[in-house]
């Protein structure tokens, strides 16, 4: 008889002990955050079409077939697929496939400051939207300490760029479209409300993003410009592995059982652990603008979590906040 995947007939979730939150938080801090360090190291070894496409497709597959041996509904109807794949393409497309093309010029620790922002593009395009949420003073103040800190964040690169180095422009174009493309791919999917499990949705985003970074790739005929050596694999085997499976498994995890303000905190976490291990593994050196801009950005981050959470009054409900981060 087939397994009934019924809410009502699913077991009871265990209670969430000390450990277990410990360990989830543990992946979602130092995964995501190492993974910018991992996406630097891979895309100097590969083209960023195929490091993404490969890693999604893999990560994708695992997280399907784990879905399937739990007994989970894989196949839905095709408008719930359609907009998954929708979806997949914005936060995973777009967004991370910009972050793995600017990486290629752009430093990890630049890269996962810059994307901190994106909380803030979050709460300033949702107060335009049909029933959006307006922000409190609070919100504000993080809002225009944000892009003020974001100005003084690429100001050092920005002067590199108009002194003639255009593919430092052009990198940091585009790593500011992937973030604008994460961000709508962020708010399709808190508005869709799909009746999907989450770890099932996942797995589907990772698979439409990895079909359309490896399909584009090899029609682009990149596939020779794959180096296969010790760095690619490490990289690629970090972000499968950490990035795309442990650190989204203990974020789903934390989201069922632990308060969304205490959640949020990966905003403004994430980005100083990849600052520092860029400094550690990579040798980057920021510029004092940069340290500026770092710490306006992680303040205002942290002003508009809060003051998010404070304006609602309650608890947010787990859609809200099933969005994959750009790791």
């Amino acid at each position: 008889m087939a397994r009934s995947t019924h809410p009502k007939l699913l077991p009871k979730k265990k209670a969430a002990t000390t450990a277990s939150i410990v360990l989830a938080f543990a992946s979602v801090y130092f995964f995501w955050g190492s993974t910018y360090t991992a996406i630097r190291i891979g895309a100097a070894q590969m083209p960023a079409l195929l490091l993404a496409g490969t890693r999604f497709l893999i990560a994708g597959a695992i997280l399907l077939a784990w879905c399937r041996w739990r007994g989970l509904r894989l196949m839905w109807p095709a408008a719930n697929m359609l907009r998954l794949g929708l979806i997949g393409l914005l936060l995973l497309g777009g967004g991370n496939l910009g972050l793995v093309y600017a990486e290629k010029t752009v430093p990890s620790g630049l890269a996962s400051l810059v994307l901190a922002v994106i909380p803030l593009y979050v709460a300033l395009i949702e107060m335009f939207l049909p029933h959006g949420e307006p922000l409190p003073a609070r919100g504000w103040v993080g809002i225009v300490l944000g892009f003020a800190g974001l100005g003084a964040l690429l100001s050092p690169s920005l002067r590199t760029g108009l002194n003639g180095d255009r593919t430092l422009l052009v990198a940091i174009g585009v790593l500011l479209a992937g973030a604008m493309s994460w961000t709508v791919g962020s708010l399709i999917s808190r508005r869709a409300r799909l009746p999907v499990n989450s770890f099932v949705a996942a797995a589907w985003q990772m698979l439409a993003a990895g079909v359309f970074a490896t399909g584009l790739g090899t029609t682009l005929g990149q596939w020779p410009q794959f180096h296969v050596n010790r760095a690619a694999i490490g990289s690629l085997a970090w972000l499968i592995t950490g990035g795309s499976l442990l650190g989204y498994t203990g974020f789903i995890y934390l989201i069922e059982h632990v308060p969304v303000a205490k959640v949020s905190s990966y905003a403004y976490v994430n980005p100083v652990v990849a600052v520092l291990l860029g400094m550690l593994v990579l040798h980057e050196r920021p510029a004092a603008a940069e340290f500026a801009g770092m710490a306006c950005i992680l303040l205002a981050v942290f002003l508009l979590t809060t003051a998010q959470v404070k304006a609602k009054g309650k608890p947010q409900p787990v859609e809200e906040l099933e969005q994959l981060p750009a790791e």
